[in-house]
């Protein structure tokens, strides 16, 4: 069904991507347009954010792209009036902010531990900070935050600190969709699991150059289809919990991870 979001404004953060290929940001931010949305493609680098707009611009649709660190306050203050000012309205907030530094307690640095926190979980508490109270406003409104499995469970390799503020972004949707959910303002989260984006490969590349296609190889293994997913699994989640055929779905997560979660061992 073609115009699920159409006349929306969406404004996705993280809309860029970290390398060569399609990452979730980006193919959200692209789905989104194709079913109709006005999209703000948010990005701390604009060069992305400007990538993916001229993508959805060749294929006809709408975009404007803006440069901010969402883990900046004044930043993601100017993002949303900014978005305000161009398009009159937010009608859905996409959060796909992310970075991932493996390691335990014990390996992990303070100061990598303060950053995954700033990037990963206190971006969400400040978008949702300065949009919501539009969205209360307009008594209207979705938020998609983007988390991932690691909230939920060990997945074959140590990432405390990534694990801590995933499982700490689903919390915050859980409380946002209660305390919102009579302003007529649902909130949800999608949880992917292992994921074939540039967010993946790049690191792979220089830590591993010659070894990427097997430990690519090994990832596919590990889930039970046999394959991971990939940018537009995730982008499809996001699109369905933003539209109103999920309507009467609030305070929720949607695993797209392929069974990795559902296997005992």
């Amino acid at each position: 069904m073609a115009g699920r979001v159409d006349g929306r404004v969406v404004l996705v953060s993280g809309a860029g991507s970290s390398g060569e290929g399609w990452s979730n940001g980006k193919a959200a931010a692209v789905l989104y347009a194709r079913e109709g949305a006005r999209v703000f493609a948010v990005d701390r680098r604009l060069d992305a954010a400007e990538e993916t707009r001229q993508v959805i611009l060749d294929e006809g649709g709408q975009c404007k792209a803006f440069q901010a660190d969402v883990s900046n306050s004044d930043e993601v203050r100017q993002m949303v009036g900014a978005c305000i000012e161009a398009y009159g309205c937010i009608d859905v907030l996409h959060n796909n902010v992310g970075i991932l530094e493996t390691g335990g307690p014990v390996e992990t640095t303070e100061e990598s531990w303060n950053r995954m926190i700033a990037v990963n979980q206190t971006s969400v508490f400040l978008t949702c900070k300065y949009v919501l109270p539009h969205m209360i406003q307009r008594r209207s409104g979705a938020i998609v935050n983007i988390a991932s499995i690691v909230a939920m469970r060990w997945i074959g390799y140590p990432c405390v600190a990534y694990s801590a503020t995933k499982a700490a972004m689903v919390a915050m949707t859980s409380n946002v969709a209660i305390l919102h959910a009579a302003d007529g303002i649902r909130a949800n989260c999608v949880l992917p699991g292992l994921m074939n984006t540039p967010m993946i490969r790049e690191p792979l590349k220089g830590m591993f150059e010659d070894k990427v296609e097997s430990l690519i190889a090994q990832r596919d293994k590990f889930s039970p289809t046999g394959k991971m997913g990939d940018a537009w699994d995730t982008a499809y989640a996001a699109l369905f919990l933003a539209s109103d055929e999920a309507r009467y779905i609030t305070g929720t997560t949607l695993v797209v991870d392929g069974g990795i979660t559902a296997r005992c061992v």
